[in-house]
């Protein structure tokens, strides 16, 4: 998975046996006087108790869910561009030094439906030209990339199988902070090596969080987690104590680590905007966003603030408008500084175009505009080019 710069250590039970207590030769709630008769029983029964006092809700998803987790290899052919381009003097010297190679990828994934549609993350299937898919039976798969979308970092893939388990798709709005969850996957290749998931425990630590947008791929509303995941992990899910998938595993914030390992700064994709974006990959295979809004935008910085005299330095400034766009028939001007969009503040250009990017053709974007110091309000509708 991309590094973003962004144990149970134990178990504590106390066994209560529902029988009663043994005391001396005697078993009181009615059990036999003879103790020696029932000390096989007894036994039996403290073993059973200890066994159920160790299961629970977080054991009973891990069981639940397990099989429907998958590994994912890619084989993925990169194309290196020669260090001088196309310059004819360099070329005379040194020739044409552009290259292909083969990369091995590895990431996570789950099943969604019987019929072998499983999801995962864009940035794990990246380019690939060979996708397999590592079942907990030992299976190992060819998978058919139905569709992915960079800018949401999702993909939909499908083997040619049927009856198979798969996990049930929760509401990521009904999440609590604080609940436990689960986090399945392939850190590190290990599903290869041993045919089922690597499981990590946690809470849910914040809801909504907004990261900064990675390589034209844009994190908003992500749901924050302590539950460990590390590479490899991207594309597996983040499960509730009842079963219910409510993330999809993306990102970790590795702070100063060398190593890029979890440091408990986990993040997810929202269930529900992943159940959007799939429905569309499944349905075309692609998601549409050639938009008709002809701006350019940039982050207001503490020169802009400076210099247009505002308290805060916040929101996208309009550098240029597209002549006859959506923008231009709207009267939003150079100079412009969008302050929010459809009742969302807005910090940055990065932050307007995530919004943006998560609308579909025919929603109203309603802006909040800064000009000459007052505030105006703004409305047009996305259409395609």
């Amino acid at each position: 998975m991309n590094r973003s710069k962004y144990l149970l250590a134990g178990i504590t039970f106390v066994v209560v046996l529902a029988s009663g207590f043994i005391f001396g030769r005697y078993v009181f709630k009615g059990e036999s006087t003879d103790l020696k008769a029932n000390e096989n029983i007894s036994r039996e029964r403290v073993i059973q108790n200890i066994t159920d006092s160790r299961e629970n809700a977080i054991t009973r998803t891990v069981a639940d869910v397990s099989k429907a987790v998958v590994g994912i290899s890619v084989t993925e052919v990169r194309e290196y561009r020669d260090p001088f381009g196309d310059d004819p003097f360099f070329r005379q010297f040194f020739g044409d030094r552009s290259y292909k190679q083969e990369v091995q990828g590895l990431g996570s994934g789950f099943l969604i439906s019987d019929d072998g549609y499983i999801i995962t993350n864009d940035h794990v299937v990246g380019n690939a030209t060979k996708v397999t898919v590592s079942m907990t039976n030992g299976d190992h798969l060819d998978a058919e990339i139905i569709g992915k979308d960079s800018y949401s970092d999702i993909a939909v893939l499908k083997i040619n199988k049927t009856g198979l388990p798969y996990i049930k798709l929760g509401n990521s709005d009904d999440v609590i902070i604080g609940e436990w969850v689960v986090a399945l996957g392939n850190p590190f290749g290990l599903f290869e090596v041993n045919q089922k998931p690597t499981v990590t425990v946690g809470v849910v630590s914040a809801m909504g969080m907004k990261l900064n947008s990675n390589e034209n791929r844009f994190y908003r509303n992500m749901i924050q987690t302590d539950a460990a995941i590390n590479s490899g992990n991207s594309g597996g899910p983040l499960v509730n104590s009842i079963g219910e998938v409510i993330g999809m595993n993306t990102l970790i914030y590795t702070g100063n680590s060398m190593a890029g390992g979890n440091i408990g700064l986990g993040f997810a994709i929202p269930m529900n905007k992943v159940k959007a974006i799939v429905d569309k990959l499944k349905k075309d295979g692609k998601i549409e966003r050639n938009y008709d809004i002809g701006l350019r935008l940039q982050t207001v910085d503490k020169n802009i603030a400076q210099y247009f005299k505002l308290t805060n330095v916040s929101g996208a400034i309009v550098v240029n408008v597209e002549k006859g766009s959506a923008a231009d028939n709207e009267g939003i001007k150079p100079e412009d500084i969008i302050l929010s969009v459809n009742g969302e503040k807005i910090g940055s250009d990065a932050d307007f175009w995530g919004l943006i990017l998560d609308m579909k053709i025919g929603e109203k974007v309603k802006l909040k505009i800064l000009r000459a110091g007052s505030e105006i309000d703004k409305e047009f509708e996305l259409k395609v080019k």
